[in-house]
């Protein structure tokens, strides 16, 4: 069990944010539904919209503002419904506005520091935690967030090497097997973070991401200090997961030779299934997109990318396996069949519980 912000975990587990549309209101309604804390991703939550095309902004608020509300009416006053908001997409501020409007329990921020994040949660009922990748990165992150605006995080997220997506590390250390283990990252970031547990007399709880896949991993890292553990690739083998029945699929029958590390457009490095479309990019094809709805800050736009990281996530979610780009984490080649949430959570919990 675990307290945020006076909302209690009974099972300390985070379903981590997938976009475009992998984790949206019913997943995360869900997990929060089983004692967990169910995340949506910002990231385009309105692709499915009509207007998406022409009105990516209104599209993506009101979609995002029906998937918490979704989440919120599956949950039933379980759990916690969090989001998360990647520093590096456009209208991030206006985003997580609209996401406290909703009564959203938590917001999660990551790719990039989220340095300016309590500005917009400070005095709310909405926790605010960052995602770090180091120690220094935790330690900066306390320190602006106590010298600006008089707070420190309700929480913390360490995402490893192994994690789907985007990644805090250099693509060299990632394939060369150098890039630090969470458990050397986990207790250099208890030791930074502990002089602001104690000037605000209160623990910061930590959960560590990146590689872990069971209840016995869950149990290796709560020994070391952690208070809990963020998953994110096996929920996409889940019945309720959002997106489609293909890139389930695709999950389960992924093999060690079938991930890859990617380039993305915005210049970080990414876990991915090889698919069709890295291939083609591998081997020097570019695919500029016909419209640009400039969805990422630091991605160049038009016809300085070489494709479009959000029409090639739309594709995924969908299922199509030619043009999409599938995000996984390494322990993808692990699952080996779909289950429901609860199934899952109750394994891990069990698994968890037994190992402690």
């Amino acid at each position: 069990m675990v307290e945020i912000l006076n909302k209690t975990l009974n099972i300390p587990i985070i379903q981590g944010g997938m976009g475009v549309g992998v984790s949206l209101g019913n997943l995360a309604g869900n997990v929060a539904a089983c004692g967990g804390m169910g995340v949506i991703s910002t990231v385009n939550a309105g692709y499915r919209e009509k207007d998406f095309m022409k009105n990516p902004f209104e599209a993506n608020i009101r979609a995002l503002k029906d998937e918490i509300k979704r989440a919120f009416n599956i949950a039933k006053g379980k759990g916690m419904v969090a989001i998360n908001a990647m520093v590096a997409v456009s209208h991030y501020e206006e985003t997580i506005k609209a996401a406290i409007e909703s009564g959203i329990d938590a917001v999660i921020s990551g790719a990039g520091l989220p340095l300016t994040l309590p500005n917009l949660t400070k005095g709310t009922a909405t926790a605010a935690a960052p995602i770090v990748s180091s120690a220094k990165a935790a330690a900066l992150i306390c320190k602006r967030w106590d010298t600006k605006c008089n707070v420190v995080p309700d929480f913390m997220i360490i995402e490893g090497s192994k994690a789907g997506g985007h990644l805090g590390f250099k693509k060299e250390e990632i394939i060369d097997g150098t890039a630090p283990a969470l458990e050397q990252i986990l207790p250099e970031v208890l030791t930074a973070i502990e002089p602001y547990e104690q000037k605000y007399g209160r623990k910061i709880p930590v959960f560590v991401a990146g590689g872990v896949f069971d209840g016995k991993d869950m149990a290796k890292f709560t020994k070391l200090g952690a208070s809990g553990v963020q998953i994110a690739t096996r929920f996409i083998a889940t019945e309720e997961c959002d997106a489609s029945l293909e890139y389930k699929n695709m999950v389960v029958e992924a093999k060690e030779e079938d991930i890859t590390i990617v380039k993305s457009p915005v210049g970080m490095p990414g876990r991915a299934l090889l698919t069709p479309l890295i291939k083609r990019l591998n081997a020097g094809e570019k695919f500029t997109p016909d419209r640009c709805n400039q969805c990422l800050t630091a991605c160049p736009h038009g016809n300085l990318t070489p494709y479009c990281i959000s029409r090639a996530l739309i594709e995924a979610v969908k299922g199509n396996k030619e043009d999409g780009l599938f995000f996984c984490g390494a322990n993808a080649p692990r699952i080996d069949k779909i289950v429901s949430v609860e199934e899952l959570m109750k394994e891990i919990e069990i698994e968890w519980r037994e190992n402690s």
